[in-house]
This record gives structure tokens, C-alpha cells and sequence, in this order.
């Protein structure tokens, strides 16, 4: 009853709002039916190079803005255009998605027993401005046996998620310690900072 309160409460304030949201990623198209019923699905491939001048912590924020700035042309009035990008940093080193097997394997022994920060950076492009945010979420794994990451490998899969894991599957069940931020963030999209930061910028329409 609280979440369909909540979903109607914010698609009241934006029913006259095109929503387009920015992502190839199944989660996030997921995760954002929790807070927003209707949207529309839009992908377009760039260069998601970075310059290597950048904090590990700003990488996130500065892809999302660029694939923001991807869609500034297209972008009609009261259409709001939602992207993400999402990066797993361990030691100031980003963790991309695994190249192969054996690479997810790699990280996944790197991350075994350590803690590591997942940031998601997300953009709002709404009428011609870009409102973009940063949220960060330290995650700490048990230490897991050989076996086990090759058991989730085998099974899961993990070859198109940044870190080599999903945090929604086998490995968020039984491979994480703790927490300490947004589990949907982790994910992909950080929900709680999103819904506030969608009435922000679509309250700036009437100022």
C-alpha cells in the first residue's frame, strides 16, 4: 500500500512530463518502475572515455552528465531524460565488467574479504538544464572461497555487471558482510536520492 501511495503521490506531480530514461541495463528499468509507472526506454551508444585526470569518486558523475549531454539536441520541452552510469572502485582502481571468465574471477578474489565503494552517478536533463548527483554505497565481502566464485560465475552469470556481481542475486544473498548506503544504488539506480532530486528539478519549471 506505502509503495503504490508513493508511486502515484510522484507521477501526480509529473503527469505532464515525457520521461525517457537512458539505459540499456534491465535493473534499472526495474528499479525505476518502483517510483515512476510509465516511461520510455531510449538507448544510444557513445565513447564513455574519461579523462584519467579524474577522482575515481567523479567518474560516475561525469559519464552520466556526458550521456545527458548525448541527448541535449533531441531533447523536447517537458521531456525529461534520466541516465546512469555506475562504477565499482576498489583501491582507487575501477572494476569494470569482466572481459571474461577469468577476469570475473580475478576480481571477484580481490574483492573477497575487502570493502569496495559502488558510485552511481545519475543526470536529469529537463528543459534545455542538466541536474546531475553522486551516491556512493561501501559494500564488504566475506571472505569467499575459490569455489564459491566459480559456483557464481557458473551460475550467474555476472558478465555485463561492473564488478564482476549483482547485488540482487546469489552473491548479494550470501557473499556480502555489510552495507553502508543505498542497496539500490548498488544496482544501479540509487531510488532514494532520485525521487527527490526528479522534484527538484521538475519544481524549478514553474520558478
Amino acid at each position: 500500500m506505502a509503495v503504490y501511495f508513493i508511486v502515484n503521490l510522484l507521477e501526480e506531480k509529473i503527469k505532464s512530463i515525457d520521461i525517457k530514461l537512458a539505459s540499456k541495463s534491465p535493473r534499472r528499468h526495474q528499479l525505476l518502475r518502483n517510483i515512476i509507472k510509465d516511461f520510455e526506454i531510449v538507448i544510444k551508444e557513445i565513447d564513455e572515455s574519461y579523462p584519467k585526470s579524474l577522482k575515481a569518486s567523479e567518474i560516475a558523475l561525469y559519464l552520466a552528465n556526458l550521456k545527458a549531454k548525448s541527448y541535449k539536441k533531441e531533447a523536447k520541452e517537458n521531456q525529461l531524460y534520466i541516465t546512469a552510469d555506475t562504477i565499482v572502485i576498489y583501491k582507487q582502481k575501477v572494476l569494470g565488467k569482466p572481459k571474461n571468465e577469468k577476469d570475473a574471477f580475478n576480481m571477484l578474489q580481490e574483492l573477497s574479504g575487502n570493502t569496495h565503494t559502488v558510485y552511481t552517478g545519475v543526470s536529469l536533463l529537463f528543459n534545455g538544464k542538466i541536474n546531475s548527483f553522486v551516491d556512493a554505497t561501501e559494500v564488504t565481502f566475506y571472505d569467499l572461497s575459490e569455489d564459491e566464485i566459480k559456483f557464481y560465475i557458473d551460475h550467474c552469470k555476472p558478465m555485463d555487471k561492473a564488478g564482476s556481481y549483482g547485488i540482487q542475486d546469489w552473491m548479494g544473498y550470501v557473499g556480502v558482510e555489510k552495507m553502508e548506503g543505498d542497496f539500490f544504488n548498488v544496482m544501479g539506480l540509487p531510488l532514494h536520492k532520485l525521487y527527490r532530486e526528479i522534484e527538484k528539478t521538475i519544481s524549478k519549471k514553474n520558478e
